[in-house]
């Protein structure tokens, strides 16, 4: 059967982090140091299974809305790990049902995250805008079930009361707009116009790129944003070019491809975008609409992992699905999942509050685990009675105790004439 079949005493935790000064430098490797108030459980204290464990994990990606494109890549990740943990048949097994996130404004959510807890789910995940998982977060968590999304950035989430329960493989909205606050004054922009939407992701995001900008020395000079469900930008794209920026960042998902034709005449070299809207965009605009237009995504550079993309693509194929044109968080939702299943293996239990505390354990946040790079090495090597420190294709994750990653990479990515982007760092 395809792996891709439609089908709680939890302990509370203050969460905070500290973040050092990031410096936009060579490849852009940044590691965060986190600190927390309380601990995620005692991993010393957890068991090996006594038999075969059957992980029920559901998904809340964006099959609809303003972050769609987002969702072939998360989807294939997580199904591709769910069928290399199965096929490897080392003492758990899971059992997959898909669900959509959908947007604020479709509201896909308020129905689908429901049904997957009524069917049991111990884990899921989602959602991949950090605006739509702050609807369901506390539902989830609430109900004693693991959240763990691939590209939640909103640092809101470092300090959520969520009972131990939330954890994520992609890093704070802080990191990414440090990086790209600094990327736009280093090629030389002393003024910055900024249109964002108006949710926790992207003020946020418009934040910390605006204090990155202007602690470089620049200044931001214009600052619109918009709602989701809007259709008409005039207004903003108004406001902004009045302003006469040498820079424009929009933080944007789908909105993008009707922002940019606004922007016609602004130097596309002048261009920056985000995680939310790094996209191929050669079957929407005109050839050279984007050319040296740049953008930042947390994640390894894809083009380098020729291995895991190649099982991506053939995954998606012996699915019946149409081949994948992005790879944005593919990873860390592939990841998202090996982690889950390591840390069920860890504690013996496919419990949400059990797993969890084992997550920081098997990232390598606590305990100087025995290094593996797939679930395969960890598996085996919990058998063992060892601990690990699981690094993926996303990177080396390394948990702190809010359920971030503490060290993650920010790539740096540029548009050519066929409006398809490549790494450049």
């Amino acid at each position: 059967m395809s792996v891709f079949s439609k089908a709680t005493a939890a302990r509370s935790r203050p969460r905070s982090i500290v973040l050092g000064g990031i410096a936009l430098i060579g490849a852009s490797a940044l590691v965060l140091s986190g600190c927390a108030s309380s601990g995620s459980g005692d991993s010393g204290s957890s068991s090996k299974p006594a038999g075969d464990l059957t992980l029920k994990l559901g998904t809340a990606l964006p099959q609809t809305g303003n972050l769609a494109f987002l969702g072939p890549p998360e989807e294939a990740g997580v199904g591709l790990a769910v069928k290399e943990v199965n096929d490897a048949d080392l003492g758990i097994k899971i059992d997959l049902t898909l669900g959509d996130s959908g947007d604020s404004d479709n509201k896909a959510y308020a129905t689908e995250v429901p049904r997957l807890l009524s069917e049991g789910v111990t884990a899921i995940i989602g959602a991949a805008s950090s605006g739509v998982s702050k609807l369901f977060i506390d539902e989830v968590t609430g109900a004693g079930v693991i959240q763990f999304s691939p590209a939640n950035t909103s640092a809101d989430f470092t300090t959520w009361d969520d009972n131990g329960l939330y954890w994520r493989t992609a890093p704070s909205d802080v990191l990414q707009g440090e990086v790209l606050g600094n990327l736009i004054a280093e090629d030389g922009n002393a003024t910055l116009g900024i249109i964002y939407l108006n949710d926790s992701y992207g003020t946020g995001l418009a934040k910390f790129t605006k204090e990155a900008f202007e602690s470089a020395g620049g200044e931001v000079v214009a600052e619109q944003s918009y709602n989701t469900g809007d259709t008409s930008f005039d207004a903003q794209i108004s406001a902004v070019k009045a302003e006469n920026p040498d820079a424009i960042a929009i933080i944007a998902f789908e909105e993008t491809k009707t922002i940019v034709p606004g922007l016609a005449g602004f130097p596309s070299d002048k261009l920056y975008f985000v995680d939310g809207n790094l996209a191929d965009y050669s079957a929407d605009f005109a050839p050279g609409t984007l050319t040296g237009a740049k953008g930042t995504l947390p994640g390894l550079d894809t083009a380098k992992l020729g291995d895991f993309t190649d099982r991506l693509q053939a995954f998606v194929k012996d699915e019946g699905g149409e081949p994948l044109k992005d790879y944005s968080y593919a990873a860390e939702s592939y990841d998202a999942v090996i982690l889950l299943a390591l840390a069920a293996l860890q504690a013996g239990s496919t419990e949400g509050a059990d797993m969890a505390a084992e997550l920081q354990s098997v990232s390598g946040g606590k305990d100087k685990g025995e290094k593996v790079t797939t679930f395969e090495e960890g598996a085996k090597a919990i058998a063992d009675g060892k601990k690990i420190d699981y690094d993926g294709n996303s990177g080396p994750i390394t948990f702190d105790e809010n359920g971030d990653p503490t060290e993650a990479t920010i790539g740096i990515y540029q548009y050519g004439d066929d409006n398809k982007y490549t790494r450049t760092n």
